[in-house]
């Protein structure tokens, strides 16, 4: 028998929707990353949490579609964030200012895969 979440990822593949991740957004200044690339804060770019590299081991240099409320961004996966929870990201703060002020922090949001 299959669990639900299992059952909810086949037929999201069938059908041809994404399921997307939820967590918080925070920032951080963008430099030499784990997946070898150097970037600065200028940089769209995105830092996601261990967990989400066990599930895609070759998330690097992939792009993600950042929604919080009516505001959206974009990302390439450059990095990981240790200290992020899973579904947790760390965008460069050209990203975060897309979502939400600097002054906010941290702050809830969606995102997946772009395709």
């Amino acid at each position: 028998m299959l669990s639900l979440a299992k059952l909810v990822v086949a037929l999201s593949c069938t059908l041809g929707y994404a399921v997307a991740f939820s967590g918080d957004i925070t920032y951080y200044t963008p430099g030499l990353g784990s997946c070898g690339e150097t970037n600065s804060d200028s940089d769209k770019v995105v830092a996601l949490s261990p967990s989400q590299f066990e599930l895609d081991p070759k998330a690097c240099g992939k792009t993600i579609q950042i929604t919080a409320g009516n505001k959206t961004s974009t990302a390439k996966v450059v990095d990981k964030c240790p200290s992020c929870a899973s579904g947790s990201i760390d965008v460069s703060s050209t990203v975060f200012q897309d979502i939400a002020p600097l002054t906010v922090g941290r702050t809830h949001v969606e995102w997946d895969y772009a395709t």
